[in-house]
Parts: structure tokens; sequence; C-alpha cells
């Protein structure tokens, strides 16, 4: 087999120069193989895209940091073949060659991403089948309404924090905040949330210096919470890792935990940054959202497909000598699953303006075995976060011209640096504490109604119904009624002295209807 790299892998030895190196500024490296990473990749993806399309078609080469050779995949159909084919692509990085031969080293800037570790994500087979059947049968047990009411909760809170300045910049004080204090409080960990682990997530991904440090604070803080749910069970997602039948040691629950932080944490946040982005900056989109022509899950479903949160994952490896979009990849050879360019391929979407509503054949969360087992939780919380937000602020307006937004890219994701913008200063607003994130299982009959609002026993309220036009009217109060503090009139002979509790007045299916609504919203 032939392969368009000039040199083996091993020609790169030494030490890997810093991502601040100004070699790394040159788009093109060893044998014109263009860098996958430096300038160029970060600032316009979508230019080498079509570069790599228009010079090799749907599988191209590229150098990972260090000038390490790779495959990006840019076709969908090819994208969907080696994600649903491991016994050609594997998720296990340990046959890759470069790592074999000492071509990249432990501490390389994408060890964080590719470094082997005894999760679902590095596995095939019957090893990936019980990691991740312990990974979704616990993601089963967390209650997406709970969800849903803890999200809008933070979001409130969220908000509240800079409601009263009028000016926000809604990448660092919403977008990379709202996902961490939801997957904080789903894996059990509240007081984990701070602004170093929100930091870290982001940090970890993007082939940085300080990337294995980040990595490593993570990961400490998630064997700690892995300790404690081995002394002290708990209503959350790590407890049900920690007890699953797969029985997993500490270290297997800590890194599947690891992984499933920064994946939730990294793609949910670059989510709702473009659509709110995409809602300030294209007014068809925000007219037709606002219309009620598009709701908000739509626009993220939009979003997916015009600015996935991860534009690529890395990786598989070649199980042994194939082809794949007419290019011969050796055994050990790394591959990338292109995301961002699978999702504008022009075979299957020749019109980027083209409406994609309700199409999910996006690339967004992969796909195959290793598709993302949490995107509902994820899309959960960027349809509920967007939505209180645009709630509180309907006037909110971008600070700046679009052209002055910046971008920082890397390997995996590309997301917006600031988000400025503007709106009418308002006061806070309360938020209270929301039920636990695990799905209720109460013995109960069929034919019950539940709610998880908390009721307490009526008070019967009796008050004199004031006369005047500006009052009901002898029509709509018989003569002698009482009114109930809502409004609503009592007659003669209903419970002692005209009183009636207030589950049984004539207004309670519009009340219970309102109290559905508020449980619903998280108040």
């Amino acid at each position: 087999m032939t392969t368009p790299f000039h040199y083996e892998p091993g020609a790169a030895t030494g030490p890997v120069p810093p991502p601040e190196c100004p070699a790394h500024g040159l788009g093109i490296g060893p044998g014109g193989v263009r860098r996958f990473y430096g300038p160029e990749a970060e600032q316009d993806p979508h230019g080498l895209y079509d570069k790599l399309r228009a010079e090799h078609g749907t599988v191209a080469p590229v150098l990972l940091h260090g000038d390490v050779p790779a495959w990006l995949v840019l076709g969908h159909s090819e994208n969907l073949h080696m994600t649903r084919t491991p016994s050609q692509f594997s998720r296990d990085s340990r046959r890759w060659r470069a790592l074999q031969d000492g071509s990249v080293a432990p501490d390389h800037p994408l060890a964080p991403i590719f470094t082997w570790q005894p999760i679902c994500a590095f596995a095939d087979g019957a090893t990936h089948e019980r990691q991740r059947g312990a990974v979704t049968d616990s993601m089963g047990r967390i209650d997406t309404r709970g969800v849903r009411r803890h999200v809008n909760r933070y979001s409130n809170r969220l908000v509240n924090d800079f409601c009263r300045e009028g000016r926000v910049d809604l990448v660092s004080a919403f977008a990379e905040r709202l996902p961490m204090m939801v997957v904080c409080a789903i894996f059990g960990m509240p007081e984990e949330y701070n602004d170093r682990m929100v930091q870290a997530a982001r940090d970890l991904t993007r082939g940085t210096a300080t990337a294995v440090q980040s990595n490593a604070y993570v990961l400490a803080a998630l064997n700690r919470l892995v300790e404690r749910r081995r002394r002290e069970p708990a209503d959350d997602f790590a407890t049900w890792l920690v007890e699953h039948p797969a029985d997993m040691n500490d270290q297997e629950v800590a890194e599947h935990l690891r992984l499933i932080l920064v994946a939730s944490y990294e793609s949910t946040a670059n989510l709702i940054s473009n659509v709110l982005r995409m809602v300030l900056t294209d007014p068809r989109f925000r007219a037709r959202l606002s219309g009620g022509h598009m709701t908000v899950p739509e626009a993220v479903e939009q979003t997916l497909w015009d600015e996935p949160p991860f534009t690529a994952v890395f990786g598989r490896w070649a199980v042994g000598d194939t082809e794949l979009g007419g290019k011969h990849i050796k055994a050990g050879d790394a591959m990338i699953v292109g995301i961002a360019p699978a999702n504008t391929d022009p075979v299957v979407r020749p019109d980027l303006n083209a409406n994609m509503e309700g199409n999910r054949a996006h690339l967004a969360f992969s796909g195959g075995p290793h598709e993302c087992p949490g995107q509902d939780i994820g899309r959960a919380i960027a349809d509920v976060g967007v939505d209180a937000l645009l709630m509180r602020l309907p006037d909110l307006e971008l600070a700046v011209e679009e052209s002055e937004l910046q971008w920082v890219g890397n390997i995996m994701s590309r997301h917006l640096v600031e988000l400025p913008a503007e709106f009418a200063p308002r006061s806070p607003q309360d938020d209270r504490e929301a039920p636990s994130m695990g799905k209720p299982n109460p013995t109960r009959q069929d034919w019950e109604v539940q709610s998880a609002v908390r009721h307490t026993a009526p008070t019967p309220v009796r008050a004199t119904v004031p006369s005047g036009p500006a009052h009901a009217s002898a029509e709509q109060t018989p003569a002698g009624a009482t009114a109930a503090t809502d409004g609503s009139a009592a007659t003669p002979g209903e419970g002692a002295a005209g009183l009636i509790p207030q589950q049984r007045r004539p207004a309670a299916p519009a009340r219970l209807w309102r109290v559905v609504t508020r449980w619903w919203n998280g108040y």
C-alpha cells in the first residue's frame, strides 16, 4: 500500500514544539501536507476543509501537532462507514503506529485525547458493550424533567448575576457556566463547580501546554467523588455508575465520568454559544424564532448542522490495510472523524442555505456504536437554557459588529471567544431549590396523578365581595355569596359558613394547570 506522506511515521523525532512556536504558523508541513493545527486551521477551518476537499476528495492527509500524520475524513458517507465499522476502524489508540514507534511522546499536547484509558470510548466489542451499557443505563435513570428544572433554575440564577448591568458577555457569563453547573449537579458534585473547573474542562481538549495539568485537575475532583460515593451512595449519576452490575472499578468509573463531563460540557457550551450567535446576528433566524415559525429546539437542530459543537473527533485507528474514499490506509494509521466537513458535504447538502429543520442526519454527535449517549441531555440544556435567557431578556442585541467576533479553534472544536450583548437592565428574579435529578419511583395506582410540587393543606379564606361596577355583577356572584382570595365566588351552603377548600373551587383545573406549568419551568 502507498501513502501520501513523504516520510514514514517516526521521522519526526525529538520534543514537540510548543503550540505558540512560530513554525506552527505555517499551514503547510513536510511533503506539502497541510497542518490540521495552527492559525489557518483555527481561524478558517471551513476554508481549510474546502482546500483539502478540492485537493484530495473525501479523505485527506493532514498533520497533527508535531507534524504527526493522520487522515481527515471529509465525506458524509465515508464518515458514516468509518464510525459504523469498528472491525476496520478501531477506537483502541494503542494500535497507533506513531505511538508504537515513539513518534508521539506521552506528554504530547493531544495526550489527554488519545492516551488509552479503560473506558468505552477506547474499547470495541464485548468490553465496549459492558462499559457503554453501564453509561447508557445510568443515563436512562436521569429524570429529564428534573434536568430541565435544574437548567431553568440555573439559567435564571446566571441571568440574575448580570441582569442589572444591561450588558453581558454571553459566552463567559452564560454559555460556559450553565453546562458545568448542570453536569456537576447530575454527577452529584455541585460543590466542585467553580471557575477552575470550567477553565480546565475547556483547556484539556485544546492541545495547549497546560492541557495535561488541566486534565489532572478534573480527574482529581472525579476521583474524590468516586471515593465518596463508594462510602456514601446518593441519588446521582456517580452512584449509579458505581453500583451498576457492570461492576466497574474506581478507575473505570472516574475515567467515564471524566469522558462524559468533558464531552457534554464542551459540546453544550459551544452549542449554546452558537445558537445565541445565530439569534443575535441573523435577522431571519431571530424573526422566525420570535414570530413562532421556529421553536428553540428547531433552532438548536439547525445550529447542529451549521456550527456543530465538535468539529472533529480524534480518532479511529485502522485495524489493517484498507481503502476509504479512494485512499490507501495502512494498518495503524490515525483517522479523524470530520464532523463539520461531513455536515457541509456537497453530496448531502448542495445548498448550505437550505433549511435543515427536522433533519437529524447530521454527524454532530458522531455515529455508530460510539455515538454520543448524552446527546438528548445536551439538547435539553441548550433548549431550556436559551429559551430561559430569551424569556428573561427578549431585547438582547449584539453589542459589537458581527465582524468583530473572534473564534478559538483546536483539533476538536471551534468556539466563540466572546459574545457581547446589550439589553435593558432588569431586577433579579427569585429562584427555588429544584428536586433530585433521579427519577421518582413511588408505589402508586395507575389512576393517581402525582406532581413534584409539594402542596400544603388548603387554608379556607373568607372575604366579603366588594360591591361596585369594577367587581363581579349580581349575575356573576349570587346574593349572599362570599369570595375567595383569588376572586372566585362561594355560594352559601358549600362547606362550613360558605367556605370552600381551594382545590374544590370552580377554577381548580385552571389553577392546576398553572401549578403544573410552574413545576415544569422549575419555579
